[in-house]
């Protein structure tokens, strides 16, 4: 993604934070590969910006930056200490009726950056997962990560048989729409694409202390790959 404008991506801005909707494919922190990422163009916006957290490359959705020592102190704090609320939305494989169930499994994270359910070596990880939407041959659902372990959503719904769509690397599977749509047909010499290229995860909400006291909960709508990926799948369910 190369024309990437900051402004484009705030959701709310004060004197202490900003929240933004990080598009898919620009990574959190710098990347030696890509000549993008999310900091330097909140330190292009605001020179004094820290990230708050960060995001998956692939991963889309809510992003906090604090403008200001101070309220990067603030916020680290609270997720730190585990008091920001955490909402993320997936499209996952089969049909499934989770109410706020209860995944509990430790996580180590290999030198390769392959993260793997380990009972001796892992670090206590815990995620409640709901049922949002079922349909015929997928599940939306939303995830509250109690603990922010690398790629705890990923490996923890392959663990409970519902793999994210385009998550590969944990035994999700890239989802086409001739599988659903009926009577699919595909212009001559051409291949089908998957209705989405990548992950299907979006980090939906955030709830968290503002520097004044006050309870916040900011939201991010879905992007566009989500978004058709959604709408597809409930026109032909």
């Amino acid at each position: 993604m190369k024309n990437v404008k900051f402004e484009d991506l705030i959701i709310q801005e004060t004197d202490d934070l900003i929240a933004i909707n990080k598009p898919p494919y620009v990574s959190t922190l710098e990347d030696r590969k890509e000549r993008i990422n999310i900091l330097k163009l909140a330190k292009n916006y605001c020179s004094n910006s820290q990230v708050c957290h960060r995001l998956d490359k692939e991963t889309s959705g809510l992003l906090l930056i604090a403008k200001h020592a101070n309220a990067y102190r603030h916020i680290s704090i609270q997720f730190e200490k585990r008091r920001v609320e955490k909402t993320y939305h997936a499209m996952v494989s089969g049909i499934h009726n989770f109410k706020d169930h209860e995944i509990e499994a430790p996580i180590a994270t290999l030198s390769t950056g392959v993260v793997r359910i380990d009972n001796i070596e892992g670090k206590k990880a815990k995620t409640i997962v709901k049922t949002l939407q079922a349909h015929r041959k997928t599940t939306l659902v939303e995830c509250k990560p109690l603990t922010g372990r690398m790629h705890q959503i990923r490996i923890h719904l392959a663990l409970v048989k519902a793999p994210i769509i385009g998550d590969l690397q944990y035994g999700g599977k890239d989802f086409y729409l001739s599988w659903i749509k009926p009577n699919y047909n595909l212009k001559a010499d051409t291949e089908e694409q998957p209705l989405i290229k990548r992950v299907a995860l979006h980090a939906f909400g955030l709830k968290f202390e503002g520097l004044d006291g006050k309870r916040v909960y900011l939201e991010a709508a879905y992007p566009k790959d989500f978004k058709v990926l959604v709408k597809q799948i409930e026109k032909h369910s």
